[in-house]
């Protein structure tokens, strides 16, 4: 890929970002602007901002390379996070809006009248989102050293400049059209050079993806493995080796590898001839990237579990997302906050039929990228093997800005939401000033794990925010919805030991606490059981303490389920007016 080309387009897209934030500056007027837009957000403009800040890079350049490694077994990945809308659009779009609330901390303690369940909402809340950041920061570093060669911190640092600036500039009023761009953009990445792809595969005559025999390799190629594979031949292949195959150092030989299972060494270079079938890749049950195996094929019940596991955290995960549950506080009423849930279904369907084309193209003209562990870069290698010339540069230059595009995005809205509830429980006053710094602290720490901590695994780390976000807030928000007999110690309880266990689980996982096999497994994808568990924790102290139910849940019930207009027989609530009762402090003033 041309770097000038990739480098032009990437600088487009931050310019753009922080002209579109600075607008913000100008139109974002009170502490309410900055909060929640006002309330005053369309569902058209609402549902783009959303769909913007929802496809993070995961969904960007890792669909393809899942379909590119394991075929279109793995389509059930984006519908898992196309799904999770459709509970919320159920279950709690609606009722969410109605409850007045600025952030999920805010929801808590207007339901149950309680600030040490806010504190704990709070301290996930943060938590949460931290852990989402992480990734977005790690990515882009990622993504910017593969297009210009810049240190792995560079990405991360640019990226969580322009967004500390966007969203400290005008709060949520801002990103909600930076968002809104940033989808558009993102969808036009995908698809235009998609189009030129398809018309330079068909006019080739080139060869079907199949997914049902190895990948062949087109030319002369040589592979640099990353990290430790293990590699299943079924017959043997003659190879030059520049490195460990099996605890045998070879210094570029010529190595002929026996049918069978082989343990491929990080650092090692493979040189496989035209037309040689790339080996494939095998996995156990402690790889990380077992639970991508496909469910059919006679996979044993470790992948199905693993695979249950992480569509469970993101079918019920997606509501307790901090940065996705702030956006429906911005939507004018109940009735609007439905028709941004079923407007970002279409959205989210329409852009998620682009990536499989890519992984599918990938696994033509790119196959050794199964092998190298970095298939989520074919959809930035493509243009330039299959295009080629000033064209292929130009249409990678544009995939290069949209995946750039996705990690500004998905980080604003986390740090928004981060800011959010740091601002109204951590710092000692609210108001616009204090929002712009509690900004500043929702960026840095992330920031600076992000910068020490190099070798966090990206898909892990997501993985992790879905499954303590299912486990802790999933419960919360349904049972605090629909059961009038939630009690404060229950809610309390439900999310130490759900989302806390879920937590636990995962962080002993990575320390590699637990034993091979089933062990191992049931703690490295918990959701299946942590997210009954924050249910069934709830219910069960929530009943043993009858009598804590918070005097007014009547009323707040009827507030969330009824339309705003027969609520309590009054009028909506001001735009500006909160529903907690003493509210942001300086909601109807400019303190700035």
């Amino acid at each position: 890929m041309n770097q000038t080309y990739a480098v032009t387009a990437v600088t487009v897209v931050v310019l753009a970002t922080l002209l579109i934030g600075g607008l913000g500056l100008r139109i974002s007027r009170t502490t309410s602007d900055f909060y929640v837009a006002s309330r005053t957000v369309g569902p058209r403009l609402n549902a783009a901002a959303i769909s913007g800040e929802y496809l993070s890079a995961a969904s960007f350049l890792g669909i393809a390379g899942l379909v590119l490694l394991q075929g279109p077994d793995m389509l059930w990945y984006p519908v898992g996070y196309t799904a999770g809308y459709l509970v919320l659009l159920v279950l709690v779009a609606a009722p969410l809006r109605r409850s007045g609330a600025y952030t999920l901390s805010d929801f808590a303690e207007a339901r149950l009248e309680s600030t040490a369940v806010r504190r704990l909402a709070t301290l996930f809340v943060v938590g949460i989102g931290w852990l989402y950041l992480l990734p977005q920061l790690q990515g882009a570093g990622l993504t910017l050293e593969i297009l210009t060669g810049a240190p792995g911190w560079v990405g991360g640092v640019v990226v969580a400049v322009v967004v500390t600036g966007a969203v400290a500039a005008g709060g949520m009023r801002s990103i909600t059209f930076v968002q809104a761009f940033q989808y558009w953009l993102k969808l036009t990445a995908l698809l235009v050079p998609a189009l030129f792809l398809i018309g330079a595969w068909a006019s080739a005559d080139a060869p079907r993806a199949r997914f049902d025999a190895p990948a062949l390799l087109r030319e002369h190629t040589t592979v640099k493995v990353a990290d430790t594979v293990r590699i299943e031949l079924d017959e043997p292949l003659l190879l030059t080796v520049d490195g460990t195959v099996d605890g045998t150092a070879y210094a570029d030989r010529s190595v002929t590898l026996d049918e069978g299972a082989h343990k491929v060494a990080a650092g090692t270079s493979l040189t496989l001839p035209a037309g040689a079938e790339v080996p494939e890749r095998t996995t156990t049950g402690s790889d990380p990237a077992s639970w991508s195996q496909p469910l059919s094929g006679g996979r044993d019940g470790y992948h199905l579990y693993a695979t249950y596991g992480l569509i469970l955290a993101t079918f019920l995960g997606t509501m307790g997302l901090p940065h996705v549950a702030v956006r429906f506080y911005t939507s004018p009423d109940g009735r609007a906050a439905r028709r941004t849930t079923l407007v970002v279904l279409g959205l989210i369907g329409a852009f998620y039929l682009l990536p499989p084309v890519y992984g599918a193209l990938g696994r033509i003209y790119a196959p050794e990228l199964a092998l190298t562990g970095q298939a989520d870069a074919a959809v930035l290698v493509l243009p330039e093997r299959v295009v080629g010339g000033v064209a292929g540069d130009l249409l990678g230059a544009l995939l290069a800005g949209g995946a750039f595009a996705a990690f500004l995005s998905t980080a604003s809205g986390l740090t928004m939401s981060v800011a959010g509830v740091i601002s109204q429980d951590v710092l000692p006053s609210r108001g616009v000033r204090y929002f712009r710094l509690a900004t500043v602290l929702a960026m840095a720490v992330p920031l600076a794990v992000s910068v020490v901590a190099t070798n966090v695994p990206v898909a892990d780390a997501v993985g992790l925010a879905f499954a303590v976000s299912a486990s802790s807030f999933c419960p919360l928000l349904v049972l605090g919805i629909w059961w009038r007999r939630l009690t404060p110690p229950g809610a309390a309880a439900g999310l130490v030991v759900g989302g806390g266990s879920a937590l636990t689980a995962v962080m002993a996982t990575r320390a590699g606490l637990p034993p091979e096999g089933w062990a191992h497994t049931l703690m490295a994808w918990p959701a299946v059981w942590s997210v009954p568990l924050g249910f069934l924790t709830m219910v069960l102290v929530s009943l043993a303490t009858a009598r804590h139910v918070p005097a007014n849940t009547t009323a707040i019930l009827a507030r969330l389920h009824l339309p705003e207009d027969l609520a309590d027989g009054r009028s909506q609530p001001h735009p500006e007016a909160p529903y907690r009762p003493d509210g942001p402090a300086g909601a109807k003033g400019d303190d700035r």
